[in-house]
């Protein structure tokens, strides 16, 4: 049989099985990403196939491989083909499900093989556990296959990922240090906090256009129209993305006038989100609008719609008493503070006095030109930044890095901070363990916006767990490369990519030992 012929949709081989079966051929399945074909692979299929008479092997589609940027390497069709071109594989198809769980029910094949790293039932998404009970309730058994082992996303950090050599030394002494365990272990204990996020709604608008020329009177670039995209931004994302990693999150902010983009606001938030609206009076909810080349995909330029005028007194008292009476139910108080105007010095200070633990980004946009500086909190248990952030407040753009840390630190008796270097990385100050300096893992760049509050909000549920400076700038890089691929908040940061995203990354150590150990050996 041609490889191309062993290609299947799912529908048709659930069909193809049940003839199967009624010739008593016993049926094998195997399942996976396999985005680098290899000899553990190749082994693995060859003892499922002794295993019964018809090996068929199901793939995890592209959208559904939560491995990182970049991955898969290898796309569906190149990956079913691959395998389809075995000797021992007589079907493939590529699953429409992120685990095989739905595939194994409509299959029912008579065993499900799984290499002998599966035998504890435990992975980091919960797949295995869930594909032995359904392999169970269609009659079949879970059989281990037991040979040599590799990793493809070891092989693809170590031959193919578009790492610089700093990263990948970063990457195997980091390995050494630090489980992934350790990592995903921070992250799963913030799940039952109870979280509030706090900030500005604003609505990301992207006008997409194609520039035709310079305007025939005027010195003007004329564009035509394609189209328009809008997404929830602001503190809507930030809840969406802390939404992904704790039961409940809880949402203060404001919305303009009269409810104004109250139903766009709702449909735009997860599930799991309380939120609780303030409206502010003669304002509009915020909106910026960004008209974006589309073929390039440059941003030609933006437009604020926003009154940006403080809040009446009459709704400061009303905000800023809701607020003390809410703080203190909350473990976790995040403020993205963008500076349009809602935050008060009274409400400041009722947050700084009154959160169990406070972590704060203050962000400067063209919208603020510079004003909205840290230290107008008198006190934060943790503060994300970019550069240019501290620069403003320490208002001295040649000092070093470290020294902007320890300036706002000890301003703000802030025992945690995160500077925010772009391409740079990210550096981490605890002032019990000092500084902690990680490369950036971002090799695919589509749009910055709101990649530092999806930085923001994952890392303060990782100080608040009380994680180590390094372990929060690891963090930092691998939320911060996800979030630069996503087209203006169009997605959230979701826990389970996340978490398989760094164990991609911390596969690099054990490929990099075994390399390093060939030379010694060699040597």
């Amino acid at each position: 049989m041609s490889k191309d012929a062993k290609v299947w949709l799912i529908q048709d081989l659930v069909d193809e099985v049940k003839k199967l079966k009624g010739r008593n051929l016993r049926v094998v399945q195997c399942h996976g990403v396999f985005d680098l074909l290899h000899i553990g692979h190749i082994r693995h299929f060859e003892q499922a196939k002794k295993l019964g008479d018809i090996l068929i092997v199901t793939l995890t589609p592209d959208r559904f491989v939560n491995k990182g940027v970049g991955r898969p390497a290898f796309s569906e069709a190149l990956r079913a083909e691959v395998i389809a071109s075995l000797d021992c594989v007589d079907y493939v198809a590529v699953n429409q499900w992120p685990s095989a769980v739905e595939t194994i029910k409509l299959i029912q094949p008579d065993l499900f093989a799984k290499g002998d790293e599966f035998k504890d039932g435990k992975d980091t998404i919960g797949h295995i556990s869930q594909e032995e009970e359904a392999i169970r309730m269609v009659g079949g058994k879970v059989a281990f296959t037991t040979d040599i082992t590799f990793s493809s996303s070891a092989l693809i950090n170590q031959y193919l990922a578009n790492f610089s050599d700093d990263v990948r030394e970063f990457l195997y002494n980091f390995g050494k240090r630090h489980s992934p365990k350790e990592i995903t272990d921070t992250l799963k204990k913030a799940q039952g906090k109870r979280v509030l996020i706090l900030g500005e709604t604003i609505i990301d608008e992207y006008s997409f256009c194609e520039a035709m020329g310079k305007s025939g009177k005027e010195p003007v670039l004329a564009t035509r129209y394609i189209s328009t995209d809008r997404f929830g931004g602001g503190v809507l994302a930030c809840a969406n993305h802390l939404a992904g990693f704790v039961d409940q999150v809880d949402l203060v902010t404001f919305l303009g006038e009269g409810g104004d983009q109250e139903a766009f606001v709702r449909s735009n938030l997860k599930a799991n989100v309380n939120p609780r609206f303030f409206y502010k009076s003669k304002s509009p909810t915020i909106v910026k609008t960004r008209f974006v080349e589309k073929y390039l995909s440059q941003k030609l330029f933006e437009v604020y719609h926003m009154n940006d005028d403080p809040l009446s007194p009459a709704e400061d008292f009303e905000f800023c008493g809701a607020l003390s009476e809410m703080l203190p139910d909350y473990d976790v108080v995040i403020v993205a503070d963008y500076g349009h105007g809602i935050l008060s010095r009274r409400a400041i200070e009722i947050l700084s006095t009154q959160s169990r633990f406070l972590a704060v980004n203050t962000q400067s946009n063209a919208g603020n030109n510079g004003f909205n500086t840290i230290s107008k909190y008198p006190r934060a248990d943790y503060v994300c930044l970019a550069g240019r952030e501290y620069a403003l407040e320490t208002r001295d753009r040649q000092m070093k890095a470290e020294d902007m840390l320890l300036n706002v630190a000890n301003k703000l008796n802030c025992a945690r901070l995160v500077l925010t270097q772009g391409k740079y990385g990210c550096l981490s100050y605890c002032n019990q363990e000092g500084f902690a300096q990680v490369p950036a893992f971002a090799t695919h760049i589509v749009d910055r916006v709101g990649a530092g509050d999806a930085v923001l909000c994952v890392t303060a549920l990782a100080v608040a767990q009380g994680a180590s400076p390094e372990v929060v700038a690891f963090l930092a890089n691998v939320v911060g490369a996800e979030a630069v691929t996503i087209l203006g908040n169009q997605r959230s940061i979701e826990k389970i990519p996340l978490l398989r995203h760094i164990e991609c990354l911390l596969k690099h150590h054990k490929a990099e030992e075994e390399k390093r150990d060939k030379v010694r050996l060699a040597a």
